[in-house]
């Protein structure tokens, strides 16, 4: 029996854009700012659908939560290849809690056999979704994913995975939540005719209210700062001349 896929796919500043700080200090500048969908999420939809192309999964399911532009993000995963999607529709902030609590009622509700997701988002960098909505489900689950091979039986999978010692393999009884790592895959670029089709695909639309989730924030940002400037290089033209301004700024001591 073929498989359910669930992917959420979230709208961040485009990787490309340079990031400008707000004069209040409160996060930064998102108007007139280019936004794209997070590059991991990109990665795991990619994923769904090369698992569709090999008759593993029926059905691909992306959903996103936040405000109605939101909607341009799903249109873009369904021109990747989703089948449908499910906008749950919030102007509030998202932070991870509130949005693995999305996720589980709406696993609860489509029945995936994987919860397929990045490993992180690229705005917030927090690497907690994942993890917290495979512990709302219950369900095993495989972070920083490089790898993933569904079992002929469907019944089980192979997810390789990277951490500090190299490469580990584990094996996960479905239905589970996979976070997928950058050499997972390298995503397509969507055909005209696919950005056409995905026009007419649904959207279901639905509120955090509906599901009987509270959006507000269990975080609160005191401030965020540019990096500070760092000081121009210096080029030197000896090896002397390295080692003592070394010891000028006391990298190094004199014997």
């Amino acid at each position: 029996m073929a498989l359910r896929v669930l992917v959420p796919v979230k709208r961040v500043i485009d990787y490309a854009v340079k990031i400008r700080v707000r004069a209040d200090k409160k996060g930064v500048e998102t108007a007139n700012v280019k936004m794209s969908m997070n590059p991991f999420d990109e990665i795991a939809v990619e994923e769904a659908v090369r698992l569709k192309e090999k008759k593993i999964v029926k059905d691909i399911i992306a959903v996103s939560i936040g405000p109605a532009a939101n909607q341009e993000t799903l249109r873009s995963a369904m021109a990747l290849g989703a089948d449908r999607s499910i906008h749950v529709e919030t102007d509030k902030e998202t932070q991870p809690l509130a949005v693995a609590k999305i996720l589980h009622m709406l696993a609860k509700k489509e029945k995936p056999d994987i919860v397929l997701l990045g490993k992180q988002a690229i705005d917030d960098d927090c690497n907690q979704t994942g993890q917290l909505v495979a512990g709302f489900l219950g369900w095993p689950q495989a972070t920083f994913a490089s790898k993933v091979e569904i079992a002929e039986d469907h019944k089980t999978m192979n997810v390789t995975r990277e951490v500090d010692s190299g490469l580990e393999t584990l094996k996960l009884v479905l239905p589970s939540v996979i976070t997928c790592d950058l050499r997972l895959n390298e995503p397509r670029f969507a055909k005209l005719k696919d950005i056409m089709a995905a026009r007419k695909k649904p959207i279901e639309k639905i509120t955090p209210e509906e599901l009987g989730i509270s959006m507000e924030p269990r975080i609160r940002i005191l401030s965020v700062d540019e990096p500070p400037v760092r000081p121009p290089g210096v080029k030197l033209d000896s090896l002397d001349a390295l080692v003592a301004k070394l010891k000028e700024h006391g990298f190094i001591q004199s014997n």
